[in-house]
């Protein structure tokens, strides 16, 4: 009888575990659902349409944290309705996979590594959400025989938005890739220097945006890309991407055509392109890495004839990240060589030397070339594009990911 006794109570020991710990776990799994769930719809509006500030709701909408509690309390665990303990934004941190809150809301420079983005606390990119069951708690069916009325349980999520990777369809606008080795320098992603295609292996090439396709890009579905609806189909982040590193004359003409009618060859062009390795050259096909925003600031058709063609006036590209401009640069010099040359000091078009991309008479050593694209990565915030996961190249994603 004593053994038996004994036997029982480790019996109803054994079945309250079992009994209880296995509605515990779907209890605790439907929290993190909700966790999860709110912190990617905290995530995904973290940031104002344009990519500007972070959204703390002062623009009359729902905060990101709003937003997350709202998603979060939208779920149930066990037909009753999910508790949210904290919903905040803040900074992720990779390297010490440890989020920090922060209700910062001051713009923060993209134009730096990844690595010191990752660093600064105040660079908010993250959403945490904690659900919990505290004032329903789980039923305890056995385990009420051992004075448990009830189980509190809690459960966590961080999402995480990063920069462009994976790209939608029509996120990029033109059939040009810009070589990640164009835009970077020592310190990671820069944008006060611009440059200008071709120039010699690293700025960057045509493509057709298609991935997974051995061949070379083909010039009429190139010249039938320019100017339309951008990448009809989504680019994969990491795979290839076709390209041509050919001049492409009807390609080129039509978008020169296009410039001279968007901007009358006196404002910038901005453009979202996609971002490619270029560490081997380009063609026939180049790893994507990311997406940029830049301008185009000038497109040379002719080499000929520099007094008629060269410009005379364009409008500054933004002083700073606020987006003014800081007036407009213009000469009217009668001597193409001398406005050419203050034309590329004043938007600092460098050669891949570092050098101003000023006119010489070796058409090799010239800044002034026929056929070319003269560019300016963009200092200023752009609509987020794509899902998380690409390299910082100044443009956020709009998707986020769970990384906790």
């Amino acid at each position: 009888m004593v053994l038996l006794a004994v036997a029982l109570l480790m019996l109803l020991a054994f079945t309250a575990l079992a009994v209880d710990g296995s509605n515990l776990y779907v209890a605790r799994n439907e929290l993190h659902n909700a966790a999860d769930a709110g912190s990617l719809a905290g995530a995904r509006f973290l940031y104002e349409e344009d990519g500007s500030r972070v959204n703390d709701g002062s623009n009359g909408g729902p905060s990101a944290n709003q937003i997350a509690t709202d998603a979060a309390q939208a779920n149930n665990s066990q037909n009753t309705s999910v508790e949210v303990i904290s919903a905040l934004r803040g900074h992720w941190s990779f390297a010490t996979r440890t989020f920090t809150a922060n209700d910062s809301v001051d713009p923060v420079d993209l134009d730096r590594s990844t690595a010191d983005l990752d660093a600064d606390p105040n660079f908010i990119n993250a959403v945490e959400v904690v659900t919990a069951r505290q004032q329903t708690k789980v039923e305890a069916f056995f385990g009420s025989l051992f004075g448990f009325d009830g189980y509190e349980v809690q459960a966590r999520a961080v999402a995480y938005i990063g920069y462009a990777g994976s790209l939608r369809p029509e996120d990029v606008d033109q059939p040009i890739a810009m070589c990640r080795e164009a835009l970077v320098d020592g310190d990671g992603y820069s944008c006060d220097v611009g440059r200008f295609i071709p120039e010699g292996d690293q700025t960057g090439g045509w493509t057709n945006f298609e991935q997974g396709d051995d061949g070379a890009a083909n010039a009429g579905e190139i010249r039938d890309l320019v100017c339309g609806d951008g990448n009809p189909n989504e680019l994969h982040f990491g795979e290839d991407m076709t390209t041509n590193n050919g001049q492409v004359q009807s390609a080129f003409k039509a978008l020169y055509d296009c410039w001279v009618e968007e901007t009358d060859k006196e404002r910038l062009w901005s453009l979202t392109l996609p971002v490619v390795d270029c560490s081997s050259g380009i063609a026939p096909s180049n790893k994507l890495v990311g997406a940029v925003n830049l301008n185009i600031a000038w497109i040379n058709d002719q080499a000929n004839n520099i007094d008629a063609q060269a410009p005379q006036r364009m409008e500054l590209p933004p002083e700073d990240s606020d987006g003014v401009s800081p007036g407009t640069w213009s000469n009217a010099d009668p001597n193409g060589v001398t406005r050419w040359d203050d034309f590329v000091g004043a938007m600092n078009i460098r050669n891949s030397d570092d050098t101003l991309a000023k006119w010489s008479s070796d058409p090799q050593e010239s800044g002034w070339r026929q056929k070319t694209i003269y560019f300016l990565p963009s200092c200023s915030y752009h609509e987020p594009k794509g899902q998380t996961g690409g390299e910082n190249f100044g443009i956020l994603a709009r998707i986020p990911v769970l990384v906790d």
